[in-house]
């Protein structure tokens, strides 16, 4: 139970984990209207971890459709999701053999949003976090305790959560409900910028060489060198680069860049300072 709801995970233990080795551990969020066995199959986070040796949890959302409570007053009838998520984690000792230094968290779309909110409140827990097609709402109210490392894509072309804030097919979002929706979403480009200014990173990033459809900046100097990566994906929609294309009208996936793969390189540079 997690404030008196009964909730539940995903946990997948890859055939290379070893009980007496701790090993690290990725939560990946879904999307609204979407569920763990989708995320699963679109981010294809398990089959990196068959290869590469980690586990990964793939939680589940409340209400109907599923969702996250993204940015603490909207979106899941005020479900707290951030106690949920420090429940997971200590629930997983019991189950595997963890290494709490590095948990790494990401998430699409709305759980995207959930993966920066995670960021925010539970940065004592997190290595680094990433989003991809990230609805986020608020990062100004943001108060990490230390500086949190982050990687992000999105589509120039989403046409659910768009690329400067825009929500050009609110209705996906929540339904028939849309009086609890925010006016807009951050602009990708501006909360990216955002976090780097809060990490302390050199304001001017560096260009990353474009690879086919896929630009990018790289803010780096920050402090604990807690880096910020923006990946661009031109007329990418509002799909998981290099994953599983989503069987609705929601734009191209994109090959020229791999979310999955990027985000597990960047963890590997990341762990929590030991206590």
């Amino acid at each position: 139970l997690s404030g008196g709801r009964e909730r539940c995970y995903h946990l997948y233990i890859p055939p290379r984990y070893d009980p007496g080795r701790p090993a690290p551990v990725v939560f990946s969020f879904h999307g609204f209207l979407s569920n763990p066995e989708s995320q699963a199959l679109i981010s294809g986070w398990h089959d990196l971890a068959d290869r590469a040796g980690f586990l990964v949890v793939y939680p589940q959302g409340t209400s109907f459709p599923q969702r996250w409570n993204s940015s603490g007053s909207w979106g899941a009838d005020a479900v707290d999701d951030v106690q949920f998520f420090r429940e997971m984690l200590a629930s997983l000792p019991a189950l595997v053999n963890v290494d709490t230094s590095r948990v790494y968290v990401n998430g699409f779309s709305n759980g995207g949003g959930m993966a920066v909110r995670i960021g925010c409140s539970a940065s004592e827990a997190v290595a680094s976090i990433g989003s991809v097609a990230g609805a986020v709402v608020n990062v100004e109210s943001c108060q990490p305790s230390r500086p949190v490392p982050v990687m992000a894509f999105h589509g120039t072309a989403d046409p659910v959560v768009g690329y400067h804030g825009d929500m050009p097919l609110p209705g996906l979002h929540y339904g028939a409900d849309l009086t609890r929706a925010p006016s807009r979403f951050l602009p990708a480009e501006e909360w990216t910028a955002a976090w780097a200014a809060g990490n302390g990173c050199d304001p001017s990033p560096a260009v990353l060489p474009q690879e086919g459809d896929v630009s990018g900046v790289h803010y780096a100097g920050c402090l604990e060198d807690a880096d910020v990566v923006f990946y661009s994906v031109h007329e990418g929609g509002h799909t998981w680069p290099g994953g599983w294309p989503i069987p609705i009208v929601v734009g191209r996936t994109s090959n020229d860049i791999d979310a999955t793969q990027e985000l597990w390189g960047f963890y590997r540079d990341y762990q929590l300072p030991a206590p």
